[in-house]
């Protein structure tokens, strides 16, 4: 049961952690600065966290009639509770991106560890109920 309360706290954490940091602040929907077609994929990726954690919460507490299928469902949930951590962590690589844009105290990656942790704890949860 705590992994599957891991991998919950993942997939909230994915859904209203994004809603809040990236739609509901100055910094990203409501910043003036912000061009259009930035909004845009903004507004994409808030989306793709949004289904993400709809898919984790699904596989994570969906009813298995095997064992197998059990295990099945947890790599799923694993799966979509990690993309969109792994993502994050990867898009500070190319060159001219910031963690935090420089009127708001940048350059800096502070997401950083809220992203490993959240991934952390869905993998870590996925794991406690795998084995």
């Amino acid at each position: 049961m705590l992994g599957r309360l891991l991998l919950t706290l993942d997939a909230l954490g994915m859904c209203f952690g994004t809603i809040f940091a990236d739609c509901l602040n100055e910094t990203h929907m409501f910043n003036p600065r912000w061009r259009p077609h930035a909004k845009f994929h903004n507004a994409q990726t808030v989306f793709l966290a949004i289904i993400l954690s709809g898919l984790t919460l699904h596989y994570t507490w969906r009813e298995a009639k095997t064992a197998e299928l059990r295990r099945e469902f947890l790599r799923v949930a694993a799966v979509t509770g990690s993309i969109y951590w792994i993502a994050g962590l990867l898009s500070i690589l190319p060159p001219g991106t910031m963690g935090v844009d420089p009127e708001f105290g940048g350059p800096g990656f502070p997401q950083a560890k809220v992203f490993v942790g959240f991934m952390a704890a869905g993998l870590v949860g996925a794991w406690m109920e795998w084995r």
